[in-house]
C-alpha cells in the first residue's frame, strides 16, 4: 500500500475542531502547572479521569445535592465531601460561609488549597485527629462498587461526621449501606453526565426527601 493511500485513511480534523482541541490541551497544561507549583485556584475545573473511577454528576444532581446540603447545615455549617469532587466548586460558589473540605485521592484537586485533604479509602483513618466528629454533614461517593470500598469508606464517614450522612452509590449496595451506616434509600436518584450502566441511588440517615 502506498504512503498516499495510508494518509487518505487517516481521519482528518477540521480547522475548528483542531483549534478547540489545542485550546483544551493548553488549558489542561496550565491547570497541571498550577497544581505542580502549588498555586491555589478554588475555581479550577477538572475533567473526569475514568482510570480513577471518576464519573461527574449531571447539573441537576449537583444542584439538588448542594441545595440539600446548605439547607441541612445552615449558614456556617461544616461539610465534608468524600470522593465526590464534582460538588466542591459549585458548593463553594453558592455557600461562601460554610467550611467545605474535599477528601480526595486525585492530587489535581490540591489546587483547592486548604480545602483539599488527600484521602485514600484503603487507609480509612489516615486523617487528622482534629477532624473526628467534626462535620455537620458528610457526603460520600465511594469510587468503586465493592464491599471493601464501601466498608472502608464507611469507617471514614463515621469518623468525620457529627451526625448527618448522604451516600451516593450503586443500588446493589443498599443492604450494606444500611448495615454499616444505618442509611435508608431516598427518592432522589443521582445521575451522571456520562450515563453509567449501574443503577445509582442516594442514601441518608435523615429524611433527605423532606429537604428536596
Amino acid at each position: 500500500m502506498s504512503s498516499a493511500s495510508v494518509e487518505d485513511d487517516v481521519p482528518q480534523l477540521s480547522a475548528e475542531t483542531f483549534a478547540a482541541l489545542q485550546e483544551f490541551y493548553k488549558e489542561q497544561e496550565e491547570r497541571d502547572k498550577e497544581c505542580n507549583a502549588g498555586i491555589v485556584n478554588k475555581s479550577a475545573i477538572f475533567e473526569e479521569d475514568w482510570q480513577l473511577s471518576q464519573f461527574w454528576y449531571d447539573d441537576h444532581t449537583i444542584e439538588v445535592l448542594i441545595d440539600v446540603a446548605i439547607k441541612v447545615v445552615g449558614f456556617n455549617g461544616k461539610i465534608a465531601l468524600v470522593s465526590c469532587p464534582t460538588l466542591y466548586r459549585p458548593l463553594r460558589e453558592k455557600s461562601t460561609n460554610c467550611e467545605i473540605t474535599l477528601f480526595e485521592y486525585d492530587r489535581r484537586f490540591a489546587a483547592y488549597g486548604e480545602d483539599f485533604i488527600f484521602y485514600d479509602y484503603k487507609s480509612p483513618l489516615g486523617i487528622q485527629r482534629d477532624k473526628a466528629d467534626y462535620y455537620d454533614l458528610v457526603i460520600a461517593d465511594p469510587p468503586f462498587l465493592s464491599e471493601e470500598c464501601l466498608t472502608k469508606t464507611a469507617v471514614t464517614v463515621r469518623y468525620l461526621t457529627k451526625n448527618k450522612i448522604i451516600l451516593c452509590t450503586g443500588a446493589v449496595m443498599a443492604d450494606l449501606a444500611n448495615r454499616l451506616l444505618d442509611l435508608k434509600k431516598c427518592s432522589f436518584e443521582p445521575k451522571h453526565k456520562n450515563n453509567l450502566g449501574n443503577a445509582f441511588c442516594c442514601y441518608s440517615n435523615f429524611d433527605m426527601d423532606s429537604f428536596l
